[in-house]
């Protein structure tokens, strides 16, 4: 008798493989290969002494220990919840109580990633529209997918998300019949994934007036995903999208601690707008009852002695050098190839640099392979677009990280990128290449 098939759900159905598996697997597999592909962290900054020394301090109490051994609640940790809180509003310059937020606004999730899928369980039925920038966070992408979820993209330039564009498109969608169906709009507003833009601090207000003039059937909600935010190198903090939320009623926040501290301990957190943690932690409460609480209970320990906050500032020279070594080999390696263009962050993990349109970057193009016989991995820009109206997506850009190579390693996979594009300034194609 043959086997018979699983009934697999619908949402599985839309659920597939993530294009990054693929890079990782083959930085791994390849001996020799430089990897500017995935966005990891440096491993040699990890904060391996402070941890172990809120690990040792935490046990060295028997009530400490127990409480960090012992099941925490689903929101998560208390009084790690009143320092994100604090943490936060003083870096927009503001007090919770200007911002009518206390703990109870704030969740611990198990890294930020995790309230990106409630988010989606939450909010999204098939059909629904979220709107990002183009290009966005591609890891994004596959968890709307896998919701039904219908992504719709606006333009980006210097600084960041075009809100003009976004204005456009939210009339156009009102005169369509199609307003009702918009959720959400999805921006990661510091040193963006994966072009390394920031959205433009006279934008933010904005951006935020735009959601409630739309907010006509429901709140449109925005999702500032702030993961790199304490990864700045450069120039001064910028305020929040929240800030401009005083109400507490469109924005949600959300960030990590994966990126500015240690991605082991895959401790995220967001700050809800009203209305929104209830279901939240109702939801939450099926997936886990809580995220780990040990893990809280070691950063809870790191603010407070200020060990965190020094790890930061160690980061932020380590990655700091590290950009300014890929940016430099840029400059150097590709000076004779005027055409070739690379974003100038100022914070974050990730340069984006766009080749002229006959220079196809994707999976199958001629530059992937030509890199891999170099001994260089990168990402292909073309999986940070959703296909316009007519299937197209650029297919000319890459990401570059420089989180993980050490500075020789970043200056070398540089100019073996730039061995591999040897021969590719003055090729021409007849017809656009089409993904």
């Amino acid at each position: 008798m043959p086997t018979l098939p699983i009934g697999f759900s619908e949402q599985s159905r839309r659920t597939g493989d993530s294009p990054i598996s693929y890079f990782i697997q083959t930085a791994i597999e390849t001996p020799g290969l430089i990897s500017l592909a995935a966005g990891l962290v440096d491993e040699g900054s990890l904060p391996a002494g402070p941890v172990g020394a809120a690990v040792a301090a935490i046990l060295a109490t028997p009530a400490t220990a127990r409480a960090a051994l012992q099941y925490g609640s689903t929101q998560g940790l208390p009084a790690l919840r009143e320092q994100i809180v604090r943490h936060v509003c003083h870096a927009d310059g503001v007090t919770p109580a200007e911002m009518h937020l206390s703990a109870a606004d704030v969740v611990l999730t198990t890294g930020s990633q995790q309230m990106l899928y409630l988010l989606g369980e939450l909010l999204f039925n098939p059909g629904d529209i979220v709107i990002c920038e183009a290009p966005s966070y591609f890891v994004y992408h596959d968890c709307l997918k896998s919701h039904g979820a219908r992504v719709v993209s606006v333009p980006m330039d210097a600084g960041g998300m075009n809100l003009d564009a976004l204005e456009d498109l939210l009339v156009r969608l009102e005169a369509e019949g199609e307003l009702a169906k918009v959720k959400l709009i999805y921006t990661v507003d510091y040193y963006q994934n994966p072009t390394g833009l920031s959205l433009a601090a006279d934008r933010r207000p904005k951006l935020v007036a735009l959601a409630k003039r739309f907010s006509t059937a429901h709140r449109i909600l925005i999702l500032e995903d702030a993961a790199y935010r304490e990864l700045r190198y450069d120039g001064e903090d910028v305020v929040s999208v929240k800030r401009f939320d005083p109400t507490n009623e469109y924005v949600v926040y959300t960030s990590t601690f994966s990126k500015p501290c240690a991605p082991g301990l895959k401790t995220g957190y967001s700050i809800l707008p009203r209305g929104l943690m209830e279901p939240t932690c109702n939801l939450k409460g099926n997936h886990d009852f809580g995220s780990t609480n040990l893990a809280q209970h070691i950063l809870h320990k790191m603010i407070e002695t200020g060990s965190y906050a020094e790890h930061v500032e160690h980061l932020r020279t380590v990655y700091r050098a590290k950009k300014n070594a890929m940016l430099g080999a840029l400059e150097a390696e590709f000076a004779d190839w005027p055409e070739v263009r690379w974003t100038r962050p100022g914070g974050g993990l990730y340069v984006w640099v766009t080749f002229p349109p006959h220079v196809a970057t994707g999976k199958g193009g001629q530059l992937m392979a030509k890199a891999l016989a170099a001994g260089i991995l990168y990402i292909p820009g073309e999986y940070g677009h959703v296909p316009d109206d007519f299937g197209h997506v650029p297919a000319n850009e890459i990401r570059l990280s420089f989180g993980v190579a050490d500075e020789a390693k970043i200056t070398e996979g540089v100019r073996r990128l730039r061995t591999a594009c040897r021969g590719l300034e003055k090729v021409k194609v007849e017809k656009p290449v089409l993904v």
